[in-house]
């Protein structure tokens, strides 16, 4: 039986059952809680905006879009979004479902810790970022009610989540310090990994190898 959150309904496929014990798996509670949380504000923000999405793909998006942050899919060669994007894609053809609806649900993913790009693209992109820019930026705070975040959070509670989300981000960011470059997580490490030093683009430009 599908289970109803603040007016949404989870998706109930298999493949959506599947998503959500491999993320149970894999990640911590706090990112598991946190993604079913992306889900709900993201289709939340959507019939607010009176969006025509593809809830199943929203819910893969959500659900997968900090994968790179746990120990099973995090790879040290490339940034954390693109972690959880391949390993969405590669569910997703596991289950038949190819092309564009697959590569929407990596899109989303891998764009969802860039400002303002995703959401001038297809609902299920827009509103995985929407989800987690109300979760954890408190950007759209106010375009849910008091009750839909009520019954959000009841189902998926968020004790002491702003510093153990940063927690999480420093660890699974910390040890592929490059891949920040350019992106919001840099800000991460500045603030608490030592010794940390931002790349400068004004730099890369100025030593680039061109002579003018």
């Amino acid at each position: 039986m599908s289970e109803t959150i603040a007016g949404v309904r989870i998706p109930d496929s298999a493949l959506a059952r599947e998503a959500t014990e491999l993320v149970r798996d894999a990640a911590s509670p706090l990112l598991f809680d946190h993604s079913r949380r992306v889900f709900l504000f993201g289709a939340l923000r959507g019939a607010e905006q009176r969006l025509d999405f593809d809830p199943e793909l929203l819910y893969i998006g959500a659900m997968f879009h900090d994968l790179g942050l746990t120990e099973r899919f995090a790879r040290a060669d490339r940034r954390f979004e693109i972690d959880g994007a391949e390993e969405a894609r590669r569910f997703l053809h596991a289950h038949g479902i190819t092309g564009e609806p697959a590569d929407r649900v990596w899109t989303a993913i891998a764009l969802h810790t860039t400002p303002e790009v995703p959401l001038h693209m297809a609902p299920e992109i827009a509103l995985v970022t929407r989800g987690v820019e109300l979760d954890v930026l408190g950007i759209g705070y106010h375009a849910v009610s008091d009750e839909q975040r009520a019954a959000v959070t009841a189902a998926h509670p968020r004790p002491d989540f702003k510093n153990r989300i940063l927690a999480a981000f420093t660890e699974g960011i910390r040890d592929r310090p490059a891949t920040t470059f350019g992106n919001v997580k840099t800000d991460v490490l500045a603030h608490f990994v030592p010794g940390f030093e931002r790349g400068d683009f004004v730099e890369v430009i100025l030593g680039s190898d061109w002579s003018e």
